[in-house]
């Protein structure tokens, strides 16, 4: 009988998931769950684990697309190299204006990857963080793929510095912000001393797909700088969505639909 039960549940959190991916308009609560023609409270658990685990995503205004995990793999076929491309100039341009230390990740598991980096101008805080992976929760870029929907690892939160937001409660809080303004910093989260600010690159479908940031040292990147850089990411990432196919518009209207 559980055996019975556990695939029942299975098969239609599946019917779900493939209606809302084969959907040509963006489907809220009410439309699934009179295309599914299941209970109110089955749909509600059902949607739930679904989103939980980054396979459906819910709008503010209650629609809902394709989550992180299935959108990330959809892109999987698309070479980082293209990516790195694509994004060249614009750190070039982040750089020039900056003179610290720039890059742009992807999201890997529970962890954020750099894929490519323009070095700082300066002798102090050059690090080469190409092929490394950092936590979610205590870095700028990290701070951004959350915001964006991307999934928390269960369990405790990692306390690097004591600078570190570890309750999930707080976090929730600093990520609102971030999707606020548009941008995310992590302030010696992950290292004393070491400032970092990112923002978001969005594919076609508005999916957060990587990351642009600049780091440095404290000394150098004091709040004053912060608003500063973040427009600038978000100048730069802005154009880089609109080379991956992202148009603001679309998504405003393909949203009020």
């Amino acid at each position: 009988m559980q055996a019975s039960t556990g695939t029942q549940a299975v098969d239609r959190a599946a019917t779900l998931l493939v209606t809302v991916l084969q959907s040509e308009e963006p489907l809220t609560f009410t439309d699934l769950q009179r295309e599914s023609g299941l209970a109110k409270s089955t749909v509600s658990r059902l949607l739930s684990s679904l989103e939980h685990n980054g396979l459906v995503a819910r709008d503010d205004d209650g629609t809902l697309h394709p989550g992180s995990v299935l959108t990330r793999f959809a892109h999987a076929s698309r070479p980082y190299d293209e990516l790195i491309s694509l994004a060249a100039p614009h750190l070039d341009v982040i750089s020039a204006q900056t003179g610290e230390t720039v890059n742009i990740a992807v999201v890997v598991g529970h962890e954020v990857e750099q894929i490519a980096q323009v070095d700082s101008t300066f002798l102090m805080g050059n690090v080469n963080w190409v092929g490394m992976r950092v936590p979610l929760h205590c870095t700028a870029l990290g701070k951004v793929f959350l915001a964006e929907g991307t999934p928390l690892p269960h369990g405790r939160l990692e306390r690097r510095t004591p600078r570190t937001i570890a309750g999930r409660d707080r976090l929730d809080a600093e990520l609102t912000r971030v999707r606020k303004q548009g941008w995310a910093v992590a302030d010696s989260e992950l290292e004393p001393g070491l400032v970092a600010i990112a923002a978001p690159v969005r594919s076609a479908d508005g999916t957060c797909v990587a990351a642009l940031s600049v780091s440095g040292p404290s000394i150098r990147i004091g709040r004053d700088r912060f608003a500063v850089i973040g427009d600038l990411l978000v100048r730069e990432a802005s154009s880089l969505s609109s080379q991956l196919g992202y148009s603001s518009t679309k998504q405003r209207k393909a949203g009020a639909a």
